[in-house]
């Protein structure tokens, strides 16, 4: 493992290179969820075209659990936001396609009138689809259509994100399996990366906390739909069964392995800890796929308050990451699946500090360096993140 000193990132010189000729950019690859990458991911495209995203696909909440509940089927929200910002916006017709992925039915609308709306979008003569031209209009309107054949009667549409259903009529269509609709989009958008969830399938994620409570849904763990947890995660586990929620053991996804091999960089970035991060690691064979990959791993832990680390500290959460990534397995040494830890101590607001004895001995390096500035605080800025992670690749 190489050791990098603060004073060398960024390196102007990779940077310079990759701005240069970001087809030939560096495969960052990042376990994540959610929207904390949202502003890097629009800025990465910029310097590399082939970063790879591993997608939790566990959602529990909003609109994405109607299309889980009603056709048990993995979440696609954050699959179909993480293409978004990816896509080549200077593409023509590409910012008419973001409108309409982004666009969401009336809340408050009576369901037979989206019902209308939808059918308006199919026959192409909604406005958001008008202005799409084709061949993208055709195969979106094809989509939403094998959508319509498959939801019930009563299925509902308030809130509903048009993005979503166009990846479900896919999804639907290609034997239940998200890959081949996410390759089509990402070829007609013109997706800078490669985007593919952890696991292709209907499961849920377990927390249990230290009083003795279980949460079964990632929505009950992220304190954004309902109160914060009141007690510290003892433990997180994947369960194909809500009610009786035992311990599920899935095998990663060749794909995912061969993706996971062939990197220069693995990120575990900012976000929800537990559901963005840790999520991706109960897949069993990821953590051994990450510890066969030679490359460096970076832990960029969140500033301010993540609601699902009550009661860890920074260092807390290196120990879990570790811990979750290793998979009980020990062969697998703490070096082999996470190499640095960056921070920075003088502008981010972090739980405790991290212990460098103790880092040493798991033979990982932090780096301290400015991630947080005046405009960003307390969050990360990515325009001071991305330089740090292309200098690492």
């Amino acid at each position: 493992m190489q050791f990098f000193d603060k004073n060398n990132i960024p390196d102007p010189v990779k940077l310079a290179r990759y701005k240069k000729n970001p087809e030939q950019g560096p495969k960052i690859l990042f376990f994540s969820g959610g929207s904390a990458l949202r502003g890097l991911c629009r800025q990465l495209i910029h310097y590399t075209y082939n970063s790879i995203h591993i997608i939790t696909s566990f959602d529990s909440g909003g609109s994405s659990a109607t299309l889980r509940e009603a056709f048990a089927m993995p979440a696609v929200g954050d699959v179909r936001a993480r293409l978004m910002d990816l896509a080549d916006l200077s593409i023509q017709g590409n910012r008419e396609i973001f409108a309409l992925f982004a666009y969401r039915f009336d809340q408050q609308a009576d369901n037979v009138a989206l019902v209308n709306e939808l059918g308006q979008m199919i026959s192409g003569r909604h406005r958001l689809i008008a202005r799409i031209p084709d061949p993208m209009q055709e195969i979106i309107r094809i989509h939403l259509l094998l959508f319509k054949k498959n939801m019930e009667d009563d299925f509902d549409l308030r809130g509903a994100s048009i993005g979503n259903l166009i990846l479900t009529g896919g999804y639907l269509e290609n034997r239940r399996h998200l890959d081949p609709v996410i390759e089509v989009f990402s070829r007609l958008a013109m997706v800078r990366g490669t985007v593919r969830p952890i696991v292709n399938d209907y499961l849920h994620l377990v927390a249990e906390l230290r009083d003795g409570t279980t949460l079964v849904g990632q929505n009950l763990l992220t304190g954004k739909e309902v109160a914060p947890i009141a007690s510290e995660v003892k433990k997180v586990y994947i369960t194909d069964d809500r009610d009786n929620h035992p311990v599920y053991k899935v095998k990663v996804r060749k794909k995912i392995a061969s993706l996971i091999s062939a990197v220069d960089l693995i990120c575990y970035p900012m976000g929800s800890f537990y559901s963005s991060i840790i999520a991706n690691l109960l897949v069993d064979g990821v953590g051994e796929s990450i510890s066969k990959n030679s490359s460096p791993k970076v832990y960029i832990p969140s500033t301010g308050v993540d609601p699902e680390c009550l009661g860890h500290s920074i260092m807390d959460q290196v120990e879990a990451l570790v811990a979750y990534a290793g998979q009980g397995r020990p062969t697998i040494k703490a070096a082999d699946v996470l190499n640095y830890v960056v921070v920075d101590q003088k502008n981010g607001q972090y739980a405790g500090k991290l212990d460098r004895k103790r880092l040493t001995q798991l033979g990982i390096q932090m780096i301290d360096c400015q991630l947080v500035s005046r405009k960003s605080a307390p969050e990360i800025d990515e325009k001071l993140l991305l330089p740090v992670l292309l200098s690492l690749a």
